[in-house]
Formats: structure tokens, C-alpha cells, sequence
């Protein structure tokens, strides 16, 4: 890893500046319960900056390591939208103007999609029409 004047040290006393392996991550984050362990109340601000830090540089690793790949399915990618948008099914079928058990039936692919439907996911939740399209 690379050192520089304003990095955080590990465990091992060496600088931290971007986690490069499962073994560097680890690290960090032993740190950072180590840190926490001591309690609120108990950290300096410069310890809660270090903890910040920390918990930044982990946050890059794991968004670099973990790559959730979006859904390719119709009701996969309505599903995704709903979770963004923190919609229940109930409030998405009053959002997309539809019943309740036409959104059930289309989401559980007992029903085809008709085109009406396909314009209001489109309009609505502001999902791209081509990838609708190409997943029904």
C-alpha cells in the first residue's frame, strides 16, 4: 500500500490509504471495532475522524467487491424500482393506476403486460422503455 503523510495507521502500525485485499479490509475493520468498542463517550475527535475514515475507505472496498447486478427479469426490474421508491405493491398498483390483482397477476407472470401498463411503469417509475421492453 502506499504511505502518505495524512493516512491512518493499522493494526500493524503501516499507513491505510485505499484497502486493497480481503486481508487490508479485515484490518480496517478490526480497527474500527477497536475503536467503537470504546464507547461513545469515550473517543477523542481525532479517533472519530480516524473511525470515519475507516469506515469510508471499507465502504469503497465493499462497493468495488460486492457488485450486485441489476435484475434482467420485468417483475425483477419493477421490483428493484419499488424498493428505490419504497413503494408496496398495493401503493404501486394506485401509482400505476391498475388494480391490485392486475399488478399481482402481472408481477407473478401470470399476465402478460399490455401496452397501457408498459407506458405507465415507463411514465410513472421512470424505468427506460427499451429495457422494459426487452424484458417481457
Amino acid at each position: 500500500m502506499k504511505i502518505s503523510k495524512n493516512a491512518v495507521t493499522g493494526a500493524k502500525g503501516e499507513a491505510i490509504n485505499n484497502i486493497a485485499s480481503d486481508t487490508d479490509y479485515n484490518e480496517v475493520m478490526a480497527k474500527i471495532d477497536k475503536l467503537m468498542a470504546k464507547g461513545s463517550e469515550n473517543v477523542t475527535k481525532s479517533e472519530l475522524a480516524e473511525i470515519r475514515s475507516l469506515a469510508l475507505k471499507a465502504q469503497a472496498y465493499e462497493q468495488k467487491k460486492f457488485i450486485i447486478e441489476p435484475p434482467t427479469t420485468f417483475a425483477g426490474i419493477i421490483e428493484m424500482k419499488m424498493y428505490d421508491m419504497k413503494l408496496r405493491q398495493t401503493q404501486l398498483a394506485k401509482k400505476l393506476h391498475v388494480s391490485d390483482t392486475k399488478l399481482s397477476l402481472i408481477m407473478s407472470g401470470k399476465q402478460r403486460p399490455d401496452i397501457s401498463f408498459l407506458k405507465a411503469v415507463h411514465k410513472e417509475l421512470d424505468i427506460d422503455a427499451n429495457l422494459l421492453l426487452e424484458a417481457v
